[in-house]
């Protein structure tokens, strides 16, 4: 990739920053990945929580990539022009095609309510026996906790009788990669530290390219020497090398006054800021991760008069870029194509 490419594909993620929610990044159209972003908060907000779509650029059908918010974040992308290429489906609103039709599967990468509600919420009107991959004790917690006719129906293929089957609870051994039905993805997880519990992150393949999306994780300076973060810079360095790694989604939950005791295995731009560094390390420097988008979610609102934590975490964001990635922060209902 030349030089000039590399200022290209940079200048477009800081202008992501800035661009209004129904613009779509300017990028080509046979790009390699199309992200829908359904939810991009980490709390509060019900109606936009970590949820995204992601599909190859031949593909028809999406993977889901958590569930926080599902149905309020198809409308809103629906309203933002997503989802062009939707065909009539006799008796179901978009809405409806979208959710039954166009998701292939979904992705948990960890348990918490902010990632799983909206497919609880969405059980009851979806259709077929779709998969839900996840890490197994991920997915005991699904099972276990949620679909267990008391805290919800069992929608699942396991667990309390009757187990309705609608989903295919289905673990992923780490470090595996294992298809994803009804695409020409494929995929392969890997466990991150969350504070008191794993989380995942996942990386997606389509041809030789790439999408790294992570869960909740902390900076491995806090993890008391899990070092997860540390094994997968690792994985990706040769990805990045080579520019075979579209681009990447990670978390900075909080701006960078919060304290490390209050982060409970949450990351701030700082601490993000240094994990970059680390991935720049295993890469070999900095110039292999010119240009990469970086793209950050899970920002946690305020609801401090005054404080806007999204504007102050893209300002530090951008003030510590020492490594030329592109930062960009979507928005709820935003279409992302990553060539």
């Amino acid at each position: 990739m030349s030089i000039a490419r590399l200022r290209t594909l940079f200048r477009i993620g800081l202008l992501a920053l800035v661009l209004p929610a129904s613009l779509a990044l300017a990028v080509p159209k046979d790009a390699g990945f199309e992200l829908v972003a359904l939810g991009v908060e980490g709390g509060l907000d019900e109606g936009n929580l970590s949820s995204y779509l992601i599909r190859a650029k031949a593909d028809t059908r999406y993977l889901a990539l958590d569930a926080g918010t599902v149905l309020p974040g198809i409308a809103q992308a629906l309203r933002q022009g997503a989802f062009a290429d939707l065909r009539p489906a006799d008796g179901l609103t978009p809405q409806g095609q979208v959710l039954r039709n166009l998701i292939a599967g979904t992705f948990i990468s960890h348990a918490h309510l902010d990632h799983v509600g909206g497919l609880l919420v969405a059980a009851t009107d979806d259709a077929g026996r779709k998969p839900i991959y996840g890490l197994a004790p991920t997915l005991e917690t699904l099972s276990a906790d949620y679909f267990n006719w008391q805290a919800w129906p069992n929608f699942a293929d396991r667990g309390p009788a009757p187990a309705l089957g609608r989903y295919v609870l289905t673990d992923v051994v780490p470090g595996q990669w294992f298809d994803v039905p009804g695409t020409s993805l494929s995929a392969c997880a890997y466990p991150l530290w969350h504070d008191r519990l794993t989380s995942t992150m996942l990386l997606v393949r389509s041809g030789d390219a790439y999408f790294a999306y992570f869960g909740d994780t902390g900076p491995d300076a806090l993890s008391g020497g899990q070092h997860r973060l540390a094994d997968i810079w690792r994985v990706l360095a040769p990805l990045v090398r080579r520019h075979a790694l579209k681009g990447l989604l990670i978390e900075a939950s909080f701006p960078d006054d919060v304290p490390d005791a209050q982060l409970f295995g949450h990351l701030t731009p700082a601490w993000l800021l240094r994990e970059l560094d680390a991935l720049a390390a295993a890469t070999g420097g900095t110039a292999p991760l010119k240009g990469l988008p970086v793209l950050v979610g899970h920002i946690k609102p305020s609801l401090v008069q005054g404080r806007d934590p999204r504007a102050l975490v893209k300002t530090e964001l951008e003030a510590g870029n020492r490594q030329g990635v592109a930062f960009v922060l979507p928005v709820q209902g935003q279409v992302l194509r990553l060539p």
